[in-house]
């Protein structure tokens, strides 16, 4: 079942401690990259970044070399950008 609209779930768990998971819908054939922020807006690591088909995909993300904290993952396409906020505790 393809999705009808491009979609970014909050990450899971959240809070974590060091890995998360980050789930996201595109509707569409789609360039797409799935990008995370310092609290500053700083790239700090570029998860996805390649045309993906229609469908659910889901990425893990491992924190364990950054410190503590609230960060940002951000999903951009040629269509929208959609982001949300993940907490990191060591």
């Amino acid at each position: 079942e393809l999705p009808g609209k491009y979609n970014l779930f909050q990450n899971y768990p959240n809070p974590f401690n060091p890995v998360t998971k980050i789930r996201f819908q595109i509707s569409r054939l789609s360039d797409s990259k799935l990008r995370v922020y310092d609290i500053n807006g700083r790239l700090i690591a570029e998860l996805v970044d390649q045309k993906l088909s229609a469908g659910t995909y889901e990425v893990n993300f491992d924190g364990s070399s950054f410190s503590s904290g609230v960060y940002f993952y951000s999903l951009v396409t040629d269509q929208i950008t959609l982001t949300r906020k993940m907490i990191l505790v060591k």
